[in-house]
């Protein structure tokens, strides 16, 4: 067996964020299989290696999503244990809700091919961006929509909050072609008896072209439930207040460390 598998992400924006790196390995590859976001995105994808085919049909309506995700793993492996050299693609960080991607990447090493995933711009880098979140400040924390209300976590008020795919809370489908509200009106009600109904929040939509902006809607968490969005909306909950300071601890890393007031510093940079 003398294949490999290199796995890549677009970036956000068609074209404009792909790596050169992530731009040698498709132009090279043997053969190389994409799932991006549009057909336009395809199209280009072809045009970088004639030697592309599509992971979209996978996709069916009704279709359980995990069963489609399934069956592009093993779309994936089968041309890794014929030895092709290949190149899989995926629309934004090809590691950031990309089941396929960390599946694929654990069976092929399994069989002992050389296999790696290389870094891109994902939904988050663009958040960071454009709403002035930095997650060096208060931290932050992370989760998917729905899996953050079913497996309830014990969250930090006091810390910014980011949750993908509002759009989609509860659906399993592979498509679906409408955004429920209801799944808004749940998220809502979850939030609000830990941040009040007028806390203001963010519903994001990250561009996918460069001559687009992005959606960027401030609203009050009563009124989440009437917003229109996309299926992969994020929302981001802004914290309520800074979190407090543990003075004896302040006293430890100022003797103990000469940088310990580094991040005082950078924050009135």
């Amino acid at each position: 067996m003398a294949g490999s598998l290199t796995i890549v992400g677009t970036g956000i924006q068609l074209a404009v964020h792909l790596t050169p790196e992530a731009r040698f390995h498709i132009e090279h590859a043997e053969e190389v299989l994409y799932l991006v976001a549009d057909a336009a995105a395809g199209k280009w994808m072809e045009r970088l290696n004639p030697s592309c085919s599509s992971l979209h049909v996978f996709y069916e309506p009704g279709k359980d999503r995990r069963s489609g995700y399934e069956e592009m793993v093993e779309a994936i492996l089968s041309r890794v244990r014929a030895g092709v050299d290949l190149c899989v693609v995926f629309y934004g960080h090809p590691g950031v809700f990309v089941y396929p991607s960390h599946e694929a990447i654990r069976q092929s090493r399994a069989l002992g091919v050389p296999s790696r995933m290389l870094p891109a711009i994902s939904a988050e880098d663009c958040l960071f961006a454009e709403v002035g979140l930095d997650p060096g400040i208060q931290g932050c924390q992370s989760y998917e929509a729905t899996d953050f209300m079913v497996r309830p976590r014990n969250f930090d008020t006091s810390t910014p909050l980011i949750l993908w795919q509002v759009g989609a809370i509860g659906e399993t489908e592979a498509l679906f072609s409408f955004t429920t509200r209801n799944g808004l009106r749940i998220l809502a009600e979850f939030l609000e008896p830990h941040y009040g109904s007028d806390h203001e929040v963010v519903v994001y939509e990250a561009s996918e072209y460069p001559i687009v902006n992005s959606r960027i809607r401030f609203v009050h968490l009563a009124d989440l439930p009437q917003v229109e969005v996309r299926t992969l909306a994020t929302l981001y909950v802004p914290s309520l207040a800074a979190p407090s300071v543990c003075l004896d601890m302040v006293e430890r890393v100022r003797v103990s460390q000469t940088h310990g007031e580094y991040a005082d510093k950078d924050r009135h940079a």
